[in-house]
């Protein structure tokens, strides 16, 4: 069974930060095909055909982007490059504390 973009968000927070819908309010829009995750309007995780991408503070993508298997975003083949975005590999995906630790960079960002 495919699994939506949205549930993919949705089971990722879940997995990794509980309580996150008791503390804010997260809504979810279409954009490009994908799924993007809001917290206060702002977008902070999104899910496609790419796989997962937060929106995190430079420093954080710089530290990322060193790592062999983590890309920027573009949400076509011929698309810009979303700046402030990155995809997060399976391995980061699957290491709760990781994860966990990138989303709150995540949702700390869009909040500012």
């Amino acid at each position: 069974m495919k699994i939506s973009y949205q549930n993919q968000i949705i089971e990722l927070l879940k997995r990794t930060i509980p309580k996150l819908s008791t503390q804010h309010k997260v809504e979810f829009k279409n954009i490009f095909g994908a799924t993007g995750g809001y917290i206060s309007g702002k977008i902070f995780i999104s899910s496609g055909k790419f796989g997962v991408a937060l929106k995190l503070p430079k420093k954080v993508l710089d530290n990322l982007f060193e790592e062999k298997d983590v890309n920027p975003l573009k949400y076509f083949p011929k698309g810009h490059i979303k700046k402030d975005y990155a995809i997060l590999p399976k391995r980061i995906l699957n290491n709760k504390s990781k994860c966990r630790k990138l989303l709150k960079h995540s949702i700390q960002f869009v909040k500012k």
